[in-house]
């Protein structure tokens, strides 16, 4: 069973999104990491200092992922733009890097495979496939490798 990861980069259809939904999907897209709902409050403030309602912020967040634009990590708190065009039934796995914080997304059809059988065994019907792997990415664990050589 391998992962396939997938770059962070996609063109979303500008169908449905207003301002503030764009201005959080090229937050998101920009920063290329996990981002907290209250981070993009602030990333959102404009010149002025003014702040948008954190309930916008929320609608526009749950619109990029209920349009498969974004992802929430649950272990972080945060949301991440969605790296590749993916099946809603698709399992993802997220690898997180605990020292830099980058973030892979991932699909394997052998992973999905068992957790079809997995869930089907239970009786059980599941409604996400979300997978977080937290460690430390191939730089880090090689710059680890060079530090204590």
């Amino acid at each position: 069973m391998s992962l396939e990861p997938k770059p962070h980069r996609r063109s979303p259809s500008p169908r449905g999104l207003t301002p503030a939904r764009q201005q959080a999907l090229d937050i998101l897209m920009k920063a290329n990491r996990p981002v907290g709902a209250y981070e993009m409050i602030e990333l959102m403030s404009d010149a002025k200092g003014k702040r948008p309602a954190p309930i916008s912020v929320y609608r526009a967040l749950a619109y990029l992922l209920d349009n498969g634009l974004a992802h929430r990590l649950a272990s972080q708190n945060a949301f991440v733009v969605c790296g590749h065009a993916h099946g809603a039934e698709e399992p993802v796995v997220f690898l997180i890097c605990e020292q830099c914080g980058e973030v892979k997304e991932a699909t394997s059809a052998g992973l999905a495979r068992e957790l079809a059988a997995l869930a089907a065994s239970a009786g059980f019907a599941p409604r996400t496939r979300v997978v977080e792997i937290a460690g430390r990415c191939e730089r880090c664990a090689a710059g680890d490798k060079i530090c204590h050589s």
